[in-house]
């Protein structure tokens, strides 16, 4: 993807537009292709490597993809109140036109940093974000803990369809 230019993420999931010949068959069924991408910590303890075993993709750890990296980052952060407020500097690092060039920004994705829901001043500052950018939450699972990587919970699917996860 070009930088610049913002395109949603149903041009992945539906892969590209071929002609067909009217009254010829279509496919049996489409297969998107995995989307290459880098995920990237905000602050430490964020869950990237979890993230990366659970959905794939480059674990950049909480450095910017180097060149043979996929381009376009997954930002991770935790929803306690230092995580957001590192994720939101880095959505401005990229508004800006500060981060290394190339890179495309394409979502931001909150893992739970506790079971339940978040707190009301927490829950805002999360809905202030997602007026910005894509955001994608992971929800507190406590098997993870105990390095129980199974696959992803049911609540993140469209993060399985972004990310090219298989079920």
């Amino acid at each position: 993807m070009q930088t610049g230019m913002r395109q949603g993420p149903e041009i992945w999931i539906r892969g590209p537009v071929t002609s067909q010949e009217p009254g010829a068959p279509g496919p049996a069924r489409a297969h998107a292709a995995a989307r290459r991408f880098s995920w990237v910590g905000t602050h430490g303890g964020a869950g990237v490597s979890t993230l990366a075993a659970v959905y794939g993709g480059h674990d950049s750890g909480r450095a910017w993809p180097g060149p043979g990296d996929p381009a376009s980052v997954l930002l991770v952060s935790r929803t306690h109140a230092a995580g957001l407020d590192t994720v939101a500097g880095a959505v401005e690092i990229f508004r800006r036109g500060q981060a290394p060039p190339g890179l495309d920004l394409d979502a931001v994705v909150l893992v739970a940093d506790a079971p339940g829901r978040l707190p009301r001043p927490l829950a805002q500052r999360v809905r202030s974000l997602e007026s910005v950018i894509d955001v994608y939450r992971v929800p507190w699972v406590a098997a993870w803990r105990l390095g129980e990587l199974g696959h992803p919970p049911r609540e993140t699917s469209a993060l399985v369809r972004l990310t090219g996860a298989a079920r």
